[in-house]
């Protein structure tokens, strides 16, 4: 076969086509890999199915003219683009759904942890009982800490529970300025009403310098 300048085009523009293919196929495994971590088989199969028939809507875009693939090329960046946010998108709707499905709003109860502003404390661990069974146990990672340590506030637990007077005890274990460590173990009384309930657990720091356990309902 004679390669003319127009087959020479043909099979360029030809390898561009599969290098793009390729691309979106990545970015399909990308984004299963992401959604495959927390959600549930049959919601990843619907989503591959559907990710699947974008990536093969554009891998059949036909070949083009030396002087469109320019265009043609950007294009497929942009579907790309639009399909990576497409994905994002649909896990968080995804995650509020299976959130609300497995913690209906009149039994959920959720748990948070954050750390008195100013107070000089790193965490070790945290231990959670509701009614005498453990719920949560958490090892703190240095940039956990730190997070707290600017204000950030953890989700520890998210469960459910029935309306009525339950008994919550927080165990927490670490370290306080200057190195001394501590063990603290609190037992608190809360309400369960028929709306989700949040109680907040906050770490504050007495006159003393020692380290107390607060709860407040949020």
């Amino acid at each position: 076969m004679k390669l003319t300048p127009k087959t020479l085009g043909l099979r360029h523009n030809s390898c561009e086509q599969q290098a793009s293919h390729v691309s979106l196929y990545r970015t399909f495994c990308a984004a299963m890999a992401f959604l495959d971590g927390g959600l549930p088989r049959v919601l990843i199969f619907a989503l591959s199915l559907g990710i699947g028939i974008a990536v093969a809507s554009a891998g059949g875009v036909s070949a083009e003219p030396a002087s469109g693939k320019s265009t043609s090329m950007q294009s497929l960046d942009e579907q790309v683009q639009e399909v990576k946010s497409d994905v994002l998108a649909i896990a968080a709707e995804l995650s509020n759904l299976e959130e609300q499905l497995l913690y209906p709003s009149n039994t959920q109860v959720a748990v948070f942890v954050s750390i008195e502003k100013g107070h000089e404390v790193a965490l070790d661990s945290a231990r959670i009982s509701i009614d005498g069974e453990i719920v949560a146990q958490h090892i703190y990672s240095f940039k956990e800490l730190e997070a707290l340590q600017n204000g950030g506030v953890q989700r520890i637990y998210t469960g459910n529970i029935h309306t009525g007077e339950h008994q919550i005890e927080v165990s927490i274990t670490g370290k306080r300025g200057g190195g001394h460590g501590f063990d603290t173990v609190e037992t608190f009384v809360f309400s369960k009403a028929v709306d989700p309930k949040l109680v907040g657990i906050r770490l504050a720091s007495q006159s003393s310098g020692d380290t107390t356990i607060e709860i407040e309902g949020w």
